[in-house]
């Protein structure tokens, strides 16, 4: 069926008013996007990793979630998830349970891409029918915006602070999206909020109603840690997407395709400059961190056309 967005909105929200997500946060968009992909008759349990989604969508005993919800660690939200679907399995082999769940957890870079890789890794190779939704906002917000494995090269953190001994983060992103399909899962893709969030509806579709072990890495923009206006989020995902810096694509059985490509690829300093992380990059002398930035996204998006070929 063909994706209508006026449709899929009339839909009844499964993450409810009354949270605490700040204004111009990724993270909230991720979510209800990923869960209007459900069909109204199934029912969904939610996992999810300390971070700022569960602190600010959960204070005991309430929650914004009105499927079944688990707040787990930091580590261990997949490990968590898969045990639940493996009991849901046998229950239902028995006919102790009639009602069709789907199994979602969300965790961000901090708890997917850092301390819950481990958990996760396991997730994916057992094969446990359930889907490991990443918000990546290529920080740990949450406790103060360090950087973690996903913080981009140049980007300025607490813990890796741009100044006179260190231009900012020294190392580059970690390609998680890989590194997950690299585990011989059915599906794996990564998107952002563009448009009319078709990419994103029909991706997390996919995720959920394909069976076995999936995982969609979402970019999540952080107005606090990026330093950005809330009413810039979209205009920055879209450069994102079109800068080649956050490529859109999905690994379908060991198929990659791309989902997105820009009519006209621009320059990164178009996507860095929106945001105040970046901002010492522009700085007179520091040319070369926008021209290693460039060079660095330039070869990862013609490894990533090879792949798609």
């Amino acid at each position: 069926m063909a994706y209508n967005l006026k449709k899929e909105v009339e839909k009844k929200e499964r993450l409810v008013g009354g949270h605490r997500l700040c204004a111009g946060c990724g993270a909230g968009i991720a979510v209800r996007g990923v869960l209007r992909a459900l069909e109204p008759e199934d029912k969904a349990v939610i996992a999810n990793a300390t971070s700022c989604l569960e602190v600010s969508t959960f204070m005991y005993p309430y929650t914004a979630y009105t499927d079944s919800y688990i707040h787990t660690a930091f580590e261990n939200a997949a490990a968590t998830l898969s045990g639940v679907e493996a009991a849901y399995t046998a229950m239902k082999i028995r006919g102790k349970v009639e009602d069709n769940f789907k199994f979602i957890a969300f965790g961000g870079d901090g708890g997917t891409y850092d301390i819950g890789l481990q958990s996760l890794s396991g997730a994916m190779e057992r094969g446990h029918d359930m889907v490991y939704v990443c918000y990546d906002n290529e920080a740990y917000m949450n406790t103060g915006i360090q950087r973690s494995s996903s913080t981009p090269r140049f980007a300025d953190a607490t813990t890796s602070p741009a100044g006179s001994v260190m231009p900012g983060k020294i190392q580059n992103k970690k390609n998680l999206t890989e590194i997950i399909a690299a585990h011989n899962i059915p599906y794996a893709a990564q998107t952002t909020f563009i448009g009319n969030f078709k990419d994103l509806h029909e991706k997390a579709k996919k995720a959920i109603y394909t069976e076995g072990a999936c995982f969609l890495n979402i970019l999540s923009p952080c107005p606090r840690g990026w330093r950005y206006e809330a009413e810039d989020l979209a205009e920055i995902c879209q450069l994102a997407v079109d800068t080649c810096v956050w490529p859109l694509y999905e690994i379908e059985d060991g198929i990659w395709r791309l989902t997105y490509e820009p009519k006209k690829k621009l320059p990164v300093e178009e996507f860095l400059s929106k945001q105040g992380r970046f901002k010492h990059m522009f700085k007179s002398g520091n040319e070369w961190m926008i021209e290693e930035a460039q060079a660095y996204v330039d070869k990862e998006w013609n490894k990533l056309l090879k792949k798609c070929e």
